[in-house]
């Protein structure tokens, strides 16, 4: 089980991989518009609590997933971004998780204490294609974080982080890679999902293949995969992930 907490909501699309983006598109059913980033009631989740005093979020609560209707270091929210990681400071007993675009913004808003890095942080590049690979890695990956992760998602080509694992050996924790979900979602293949975990596989990096997409081509076949939890059940069927999970 994970814990959600999205301090703020709203993003802008800047690259090929936000083009058919679920949270636009969940937006756009209620007549909202995406593009603008707004706190939301939730933003102290973390730092709320019950009528006894006692954190409404428990470690035992898990991972809390963060901003995941937005980019944590999306300009508009630059003024905000201080209180949220005031409050992981406070809440070292649970794990923060995000993933970004935006790496070359890292530095905005950044505590005085950071240092190297919290152990209860762990922040994730993604990486649709290799154009934004070979963009946004070398800005990432030389950042001051303790816990790096990489996800190809959605994964429009094939991509490659075999120079990644070599220059910055050690560096990256987890690959984690999907499909595009959504009725205009592009085709993922079966091919570049394989190509991947091999590279995991040959640098020992952990793998976790997620999901399908809604459009998956293995060998000569194409599948529409239309609801997400047969896309998410499909890909573990596969049974690639890195370290194999013992069931």
């Amino acid at each position: 089980m994970s814990t959600i907490w999205n301090p703020w909501h709203g993003c802008t699309k800047i690259s090929t991989g936000c083009k058919h983006c679920y949270m636009y598109r969940r937006d756009a059913e209620f007549g909202k518009d995406s593009s603008i980033v707004t706190k939301t009631a939730s933003f102290r989740l973390p730092v709320m609590k019950n009528r006894r005093g006692e954190y409404k979020v428990k470690p035992e609560d898990g991972t809390v997933l963060t901003c995941f209707t937005s980019d944590f270091f999306h300009p508009d929210a630059d003024s905000w971004r201080k209180d949220a990681w005031d409050m992981m400071r406070e809440r070292k007993d649970l794990t923060f998780y995000f993933v970004t675009k935006r790496p070359e913004r890292f530095y905005i808003s950044l505590p005085e204490d950071w240092g190297d890095g919290w152990d209860n942080v762990e922040i994730c590049c993604t990486c649709e294609n290799q154009y934004e690979t070979n963009r946004r890695l070398p800005v990432f990956l030389k950042l001051p974080i303790r816990h790096k992760s990489v996800i190809v998602e959605p994964m429009l080509e094939r991509v490659t982080l075999e120079k990644f694992f070599r220059e910055y050996p050690g560096a990256i924790e987890q690959v984690t890679c999907g499909g595009e979900s959504g009725p205009d979602a592009r085709l993922c293949d079966y091919r570049w999902v394989m190509g991947l975990m091999l590279e995991c596989v040959q640098y020992d990096v952990a793998f976790d293949f997620m999901q399908t997409g809604t459009f998956f081509r293995r060998g000569d076949r194409t599948y529409h995969v239309k609801h997400h939890q047969d896309q998410i059940s499909q890909a573990k069927k596969a049974d690639i992930d890195y370290p194999k999970i013992m069931t």
